[in-house]
């Protein structure tokens, strides 16, 4: 599992990881029953504090998202990528409310914001095939 940390981001690390973990669920890089690194191993590679990867298991369990197996580690609960997947469209929902509001906020009306939006979606579009 390959999560990467920000610590300039306007988001805790907490929260990064929590949604990036979220997101690998939903979009199947993690998948159900996978075991996911140890609380210290995780931290150590992320260079946070064990505590906090402690409580982003915890929260993530809490919401029904990982399960915890005493002895032998934290796995993707069953029926997490259902989860996952709704958290996520909220959480792109949510952003691209905020990219709409800045934009307002900014003058554009609402054809500039979707005309920027449809820019960056052809963008996503050619950086997809240029993937393959």
């Amino acid at each position: 599992m390959l999560l990467e940390i920000d610590p300039a981001a306007a988001t805790s690390v907490s929260e990064q990881m929590a949604e990036q973990i979220r997101f690998a669920i939903a979009t199947g890089r993690l998948g159900s029953s996978e075991r996911l690194p140890s609380v210290r191993g995780l931290a150590r590679d992320l260079l946070v504090n064990p505590n906090t990867v402690a409580k982003v298991y915890r929260d993530l369990e809490r919401e029904g998202i990982l399960r915890t197996r005493p002895g032998s580690g934290v796995f993707v609960a069953e029926r997490a990528a259902l989860r996952c997947r709704r958290k996520s469209r909220e959480a792109v929902r949510r952003a691209v409310r905020e990219a709409v509001a800045k934009g307002r906020a900014a003058g554009l009306g609402v054809r500039e914001i979707r005309e920027m939006l449809r820019e960056c979606l052809d963008e996503e579009k050619v950086g997809n095939h240029a993937r393959v």
